[in-house]
């Protein structure tokens, strides 16, 4: 289990225990935090899960695959520490993520 905060637009925070093995999407999306719309529901083939990993949680997230730098050409206002929240799998090594979102997914 991972305590994760999710940061919305406005400021307002989400801190949510996520089970390993889940994603971060996956995480959000159980606990309807608003913000992350996954609307290919974690298959990697939209950019509506983008969020921003904070630069400390950078390294602990792993690398971005081919696949998700190239939905990311999708997304909006994309910065070097965005990445799509369907890519990112929960370990215990994650207690303590947050990540933030963007104003809009779309």
């Amino acid at each position: 289990m991972a305590k994760i905060t999710y940061i919305e637009h406005d400021g307002k925070e989400h801190v949510i225990d996520v089970k390993a093995g889940l994603t971060v999407m996956e995480g959000a999306v159980k606990n309807n935090v608003p913000g992350i719309d996954a609307d290919c529901g974690g298959a990697c083939a939209c950019a509506t899960c983008h969020v921003y990993v904070d630069e400390a949680w950078l390294a602990k997230t792993g690398d971005k695959s081919a696949m998700e730098e190239s939905m990311l050409d999708f997304a909006e206002n994309v910065e070097g520490n965005s990445r799509l929240s369907c890519q990112i799998k929960v370990s215990d090594d994650l207690d303590g993520l947050v990540v933030r979102l963007p104003e809009s997914q779309h």
